[in-house]
C-alpha cells in the first residue's frame, strides 16, 4: 500500500530549467507544486471530507442525547438498526477515509515534494558560475539548499492537515448550530471575528520575524563551517578564541532574532485563552439560556458544547499552523534568495558543443577587471599556435589567473574575445569547451570520496585498469596501495576526506594529475601544477608533465621559473598587459622584467609581491 502512494508522483520528473526563476514567493512555489496538482486536489477534498465526518459525529452524539431521553424499551427496537449502520461506519469506513487522507499528505505529498524541491534546488545552485559561489559562503548556500525544502513541504503539510480541515470545521459547525438554533451563531461569529484579528496581528509580525530569525541561522552556519573548512588556518594561527567570539556574535543576533519571534507566540497564547474563554462561555452559555426557554433540546446543547469545547482544543493548534505556515514561509523567501537568483552565465540559444580541429587559441583585445577599475587583464591580443607550449608568468595581481579563468569561461570578458579554432568561448556549449581543457590548479583539493571516485571524475567511463595507468604514471599509484581510511577501506578505496585533507599536500597533487592525465583533453593549463611537491618527487613527475604535454595546446602559469624554461614561448604579464614574449633565452637576452625575475630567484621561486587580484 505505502509503495502505491509513495510512487504517486516522481520527484525526479523531467522539467524546463529556467535562468530566471520567479522572484516571488507563491509563483516561485507553484512552479514547483505542478506535478503534484493532482495529488494536492485528491488531498483538499479527503481533507474537507474528513473535516464534515468529525462534526457529523459531534452533530450525530447530539442526536443520540435525544434519543436517550425517549422510552428505553422500544429505543434499540426503533434505532437499532440506524446505530449498527452508523457504528459500521465509524468503525469500517471512517478508518479507510481517514488513512486515504493521511497517506496522501504523509506518503505522496511531503517526501516527495520535500526531495523535488530540493533536487531542483541543488541543480538550479549547480548551474551557477564560479564567480557567484566565490560571492558567498559555501555553508550558508548549502543551508539554504537544505532548509528550504522542509519548509516547503511543512508548508503544504499544514495546508492540507490544518487549514483545510479547520476551515471545513469550522464551516461545519456554523451549520450545525445554525439548524440547531440561528441565535447559536452570534457568539461564534463574535469569536471567529475577534480570532482573525489575532490571526492578523501574529501573521504580519511572524513572517518577517521568522524570515530573520532564518537568516541568522544562515550565517551561523556559513561562519561555522567557514571555520571547520578552513581548520588548519585556524590552529595554525592560534585562533581559536577569536573563532569563538566570530560565531558567538553570529550566535548571539540569532538567539535576539529568534527571541523576537518567540514572544510573538506568548502573546498569541496568551490572547487565544481569553478569546477560547469567550467562545466557550458564549456559545455553551446561550446554548443553556435557549434550553431554560425551551427553544433548544438537551441534545443541542450538548452538541454545541462538544463542538465549542473541540474549538477550543483546535484553536491553539490552528494558530500554530498557521503561525508554522507562515513562518516556514518566511524561511523559504530567505531561500529564495540563493535559489531564485537568475543564472547569469548562460549558454546561448543557438550555442552549438566546441568543435576542436587544431586546439588554436586567439585572444583579441581581452579585458576583465571584475567590475573595479585596476587589476585583472587589460587589453590582451595573443595567438597560441596548435601544440604550442606557452608559459605564463607576473607578479602576483598581474591577471595570470584571470586569463584562465576566461579561457575556461568561469566568467565572461568585459570586453574582447576568446576563440578557440575560430570560435568564440562565449558562444560554445560551457560543458562542451571545459571538456576539451583539463587544468591542474595550484589549490588540489579533491572531493570526499575514494581515490578511484577523484581520479575517475577526469573520465566517468574510464576502466579500473584505465584508472591505475593514470596514477602510475602521475607517480601516485604506490602511495596509493598503502592508504587505509578509519572505516578500513584501503587503496583504490580509501576516502581522502573533505578537500583531500587526509592526504598530504603532494600526494593530493598527484592524484590531481592522474585525473587529469586521463582526463587527456587537448588544451591543458598548469597553475602551478608542482607548486605542492617536494624535489624528487618533482624531478620523477617531470616526464609524466612533458608527456602530459606531448601533442597539446598548454598553458602553464609558474612561479619557479625553471619550470616552464624549456616551453616554446613565456608570456610575461604586469598589470594586465603582455609585456614581454619570447623564448627563455631570447628573454634572458633582452635584459627585462623576466631576466630581472630570472636573476632575483631563490631555490628556483620568483620573488613576487602580495597577490592582490588574479
Amino acid at each position: 500500500m505505502f509503495r502505491f502512494f509513495e510512487r504517486l508522483v516522481d520527484p525526479y520528473c523531467a522539467y524546463t530549467e529556467t535562468n530566471h526563476p520567479p522572484q516571488r514567493l507563491w509563483p516561485f512555489l507553484l512552479q514547483y507544486a505542478a506535478p503534484f496538482r493532482t495529488v494536492f486536489i485528491l488531498a483538499g477534498i479527503m481533507s474537507l471530507v474528513v473535516a464534515a465526518i468529525e462534526v457529523w459525529l459531534i452533530f450525530y452524539m447530539g442526536r443520540v442525547v435525544d434519543l436517550l431521553g425517549g422510552d428505553p424499551a422500544v429505543f434499540w427496537e426503533s434505532y437499532g438498526t440506524e446505530l449498527l449502520l452508523v457504528a459500521a461506519f465509524i468503525l469500517i469506513l471512517r478508518p479507510v477515509l481517514q488513512a486515504l487522507d493521511v497517506a496522501l499528505l504523509n506518503n505522496s505529498i511531503v517526501p516527495n515534494f520535500t526531495a523535488m524541491i530540493r533536487w531542483r534546488a541543488h541543480r538550479q545552485v549547480l548551474r551557477q558560475s564560479v564567480g557567484w559561489f566565490e560571492n558567498d559562503f559555501a555553508g550558508r548556500v548549502a543551508n539554504r539548499i537544505m532548509q528550504t525544502p522542509p519548509a516547503a513541504g511543512e508548508v503544504v503539510f499544514q495546508v492540507f492537515d490544518a487549514i483545510s480541515f479547520s476551515l471545513a470545521y469550522f464551516i461545519g459547525a456554523a451549520i450545525l448550530l445554525g439548524q440547531a438554533d440561528p441565535r447559536l451563531l452570534i457568539p461564534l461569529v463574535g469569536w471567529f471575528v475577534l480570532y482573525g484579528f489575532l490571526l492578523r496581528w501574529t501573521i504580519l509580525r511572524v513572517g518577517p520575524a521568522s524570515q530573520a530569525a532564518s537568516n541568522a541561522r544562515s550565517l551561523v552556519t556559513g561562519r561555522v563551517v567557514d571555520a571547520y573548512t578552513n581548520i588548519h588556518s585556524v590552529k595554525m594561527f592560534a585562533h581559536h578564541a577569536q573563532e569563538l567570539d566570530y560565531a558567538k556574535d553570529a550566535i548571539e543576533q540569532s538567539r535576539e532574532t529568534f527571541q523576537a519571534e518567540m514572544r510573538i507566540f506568548t502573546i498569541m497564547d496568551i490572547a487565544l485563552v481569553a478569546l477560547n474563554g469567550l467562545l466557550i462561555v458564549g456559545v455553551v452559555g446561550w446554548a443553556i439560556v435557549l434550553w431554560m426557554q425551551g427553544a433548544a433540546s438537551v441534545g443541542v446543547v450538548a452538541a454545541a458544547t462538544a463542538l465549542t469545547l473541540r474549538l477550543n482544543a483546535m484553536t491553539g493548534w490552528i494558530m500554530w499552523a498557521l503561525t508554522t505556515f507562515f513562518r516556514e514561509l518566511g524561511v523559504i523567501s530567505e531561500g529564495m534568495e540563493t535559489i531564485a537568483q537568475p543564472i547569469t552565465l548562460t549558454d546561448k540559444r543557438d550555442a552549438k558543443p566546441l568543435h576542436l580541429t587544431e586546439g588554436t587559441i586567439r585572444i583579441d583585445g581581452l579585458s576583465h577587471h571584475y567590475g573595479r577599475s585596476s587589476g585583472g587583464l587589460d587589453g590582451i591580443d595573443l595567438t597560441i599556435r596548435r601544440g604550442e607550449k606557452i608559459g605564463l608568468v607576473g607578479r602576483s595581481g598581474a591577471g595570470k589567473s584571470t586569463l584562465v579563468k576566461l579561457l575556461l569561461r568561469f566568467y565572461d570578458p568585459e570586453a574582447g574575445r576568446i576563440l578557440i579554432d575560430g570560435q568564440d568561448v562565449t558562444e560554445v556549449q560551457q560543458d562542451s569547451l571545459r571538456r576539451a581543457i583539463g587544468m591542474v590548479q595550484q589549490d588540489s583539493s579533491l572531493l570526499h570520496r575514494s581515490v578511484r571516485d577523484n581520479i575517475r571524475y577526469g573520465r566517468a567511463d574510464a576502466s579500473e585498469d584505465q584508472v591505475i595507468a593514470a596514477a602510475q604514471q602521475a607517480q601516485a599509484h604506490e602511495f596509493i596501495l598503502d592508504l587505509e581510511d578509519p572505516e578500513g577501506r584501503k587503496g583504490y578505496d580509501a576516502q581522502v576526506g573533505e578537500r583531500g585533507v587526509k592526504l598530504s599536500g603532494g600526494q593530493r597533487q598527484r592524484v590531481t594529475l592522474a585525473r587529469v592525465i586521463l582526463k587527456d583533453a587537448p588544451i591543458l593549463l598548469l597553475d602551478e601544477a608542482t607548486s605542492a611537491l617536494d624535489s624528487e618527487v618533482e624531478a620523477a613527475i617531470q616526464d609524466t608533465l612533458y608527456g602530459m604535454m606531448e601533442g597539446k595546446t598548454v598553458i602553464a602559469i609558474a612561479h619557479r621559473l625553471s619550470t616552464i624554461a624549456q616551453m616554446d614561448r613565456i608570456l610575461v604579464l604586469d598589470q594586465g598587459r603582455i609585456v614581454e614574449d619570447g623564448s627563455h633565452d631570447a628573454l634572458l637576452r633582452k635584459g627585462g622584467l623576466y631576466a630581472e625575475f630570472w636573476a632575483r630567484q631563490s631555490g628556483g621561486f620568483l620573488a613576487t609581491e602580495i597577490e592582490d587580484a588574479s
